[in-house]
């Protein structure tokens, strides 16, 4: 699917895309992305937390850095380097891509890499696009974790100034 926005994960979570098939879906993190999602117009229908849910993308994809649930939640450099092909393949199925939403630092680290680009160059900041002159701009998000969320590393109105960032790169 083609799409002007793209969201970057870190990784499928245990009990969300690996046992439904859609990112985020049944993991604390897609309480907070999806009904996001919906609120910017960027989903239709409704989030229920499984693939049948009837919730539809509109102008959007989602996917991760990392293809597979790294041990203890956080994936190797060699993992990394090992899904990069796919994250290139992702961006470039996207003719009309304008703007990248990473959630967290691996992610945006990913996504720089993979843009060709010195992760020095576009350092990792909550609320932070950058634009790059060819490419897609880049907007970073701390993840919508739990953990982040719980201990106010981020909170919902946080997130929703940095998916607008995103859409006004769109």
């Amino acid at each position: 699917m083609d799409a002007r926005l793209l969201v970057v994960g870190l990784a499928p979570g245990l009990r969300g895309a690996n046992c439904t098939g859609r990112p985020f879906t049944g993991d604390y993190a897609g309480a907070l992305l999806y009904p996001s999602l919906l609120k910017y117009g960027l989903a239709r229908g409704t989030y229920g937390a499984e693939a049948n849910d009837g919730l539809d993308l509109v102008d959007c994809r989602i996917t991760n850095a990392v293809r597979c649930v790294p041990p203890a939640n956080k994936p190797t450099p060699q993992e990394q380097k090992t899904c990069r092909d796919f994250l290139v393949a992702e961006i470039a199925a996207m003719p009309r891509l304008r703007s990248i939403l990473v959630l967290g630092r691996i992610a945006h680290e990913a996504t720089i890499t993979t843009l060709g680009l010195r992760k020095a160059a576009y350092p990792f900041g909550h609320g932070t696009t950058h634009r790059i002159d060819g490419k897609p701009a880049v907007t970073d998000s701390y993840h919508c974790s739990r953990y982040n969320l719980n201990t106010k590393v981020l909170t919902e109105p946080m997130f929703h100034a940095a998916l607008e960032r995103a859409i006004a790169a769109t």
